[in-house]
């Protein structure tokens, strides 16, 4: 097994059967399997994880917004 590589926060690593992955800080397996550790790198460079949509209760607990200025 090949040593872990960082790029733009998330750490580039080779599984058991030779294939690369992107993963993140909880060491979730976001992106892959990727061919090679130059492509795996080059991804992770430019990858962002999409934000989980907010909970119902926390969509609801959301305050409205209000256009009036205080004066």
């Amino acid at each position: 097994m090949s040593a872990t590589r960082n790029a733009n926060g998330y750490s580039v690593s080779q599984d058991k059967d030779g294939q690369w992955w992107i993963v993140n800080y909880h060491g979730e397996q976001v992106a892959g399997p990727l061919p090679t550790k130059t492509m795996a790198v080059e991804v992770a460079a430019v990858f962002q994880d999409e934000r989980p949509a907010p909970a119902a209760k926390e969509r609801e607990k959301a305050p409205a917004r209000n256009d009036r200025r205080k004066k």
